[in-house]
């Protein structure tokens, strides 16, 4: 069996966050912070610790505060 190496990433980050009502009501699940780190944030730095530095985040709730929050990736090396 053939090894494939993936170098892309995809993170579904589009859901409303229903759940976590009312803190999802002004930011994303995905921007919420654990331990000083945004739940995102720590998805990105393990896609990059695995080798990932192309990753597309598909999103549509709120998609401005991801745009504002991580930028085009660079801060963390990668590329969003």
């Amino acid at each position: 069996m053939k090894k494939i190496k993936l170098d892309v990433g995809v993170i579904l980050a589009g859901g409303l966050g229903k759940r976590l009502r009312p803190i999802t009501s002004v930011i994303p699940k995905p921007l919420l912070q654990i331990r000083n780190k945004t739940i995102i944030e720590s998805i990105i730095l393990n896609l990059k610790k695995n080798g990932i530095k192309k990753i597309y985040i598909a999103t549509n709730y709120m998609h401005e505060k991801f745009i504002y929050k991580l930028g085009d990736g660079s801060k963390y090396g990668v590329n969003l």
